[in-house]
């Protein structure tokens, strides 16, 4: 049987887990950062109504703070070494990375919504915006809550001695997955 993602005994490997899941999206909250930074500057920014300019700065401020969120371990571990509480600091850049992927979650949706409503109407971007949202929603948390719960649940049913920590077996039958 494969070895239980959560269940691994070496602190080091999931503590690699989770700095190598921040690698993955921290180059998205950089481009987000980056291109939202050069905006104001830009030749058709004066237009944009003031409503438009308040979801300019939620955006803004909202992949600040996710860019932020998603930075900080790497500097804590550096002033935190040696690191003698592993598994500590694994929850504390754990609720960070997820933090962080709210805000940069705002960020997306609210940066869409703008681009959106400038370029196609108010109301057409507002609805594509939260088309966006309803699936980064879905992927980002809902799936994974409900396939956590679920496999739990099968863990549980196959005798598991931890629910939760075991990797269910696969079905026989594909289309009951």
């Amino acid at each position: 049987m494969t070895q239980p993602e959560n269940s691994r005994a070496d602190p080091d490997n999931e503590l690699g887990d989770v700095l190598a899941e921040l690698r993955v999206v921290l180059p998205g909250a950089q481009l987000l950062s980056g291109f939202l930074l050069t905006l104001p500057f830009s030749a058709g920014f004066p237009k944009i109504v003031d409503f438009e300019k308040v979801i300019f700065v939620f955006s803004f401020v909202s992949s600040l703070i996710s860019l932020i969120l998603f930075t900080a371990p790497a500097y804590q571990h550096r002033l935190m070494r040696p690191l003698t509480e592993r598994e500590r600091f694994k929850d504390l850049i754990s609720r960070q990375m997820l933090i962080g992927s709210v805000f940069l979650a705002c960020a997306l949706i609210l940066s869409s919504w703008l681009v959106l409503s400038e370029t196609l109407g108010a109301r057409l971007g507002l609805v594509i915006a939260a088309a966006c949202m309803a699936v980064l929603g879905a992927l980002w948390w809902l799936a994974p809550l409900l396939l956590r719960r679920r496999w739990s649940g099968a863990a549980a049913r196959n005798g598991a001695e931890t629910p939760g920590r075991e990797v269910p077996p696969r079905a026989t039958n594909p289309r009951r997955d």
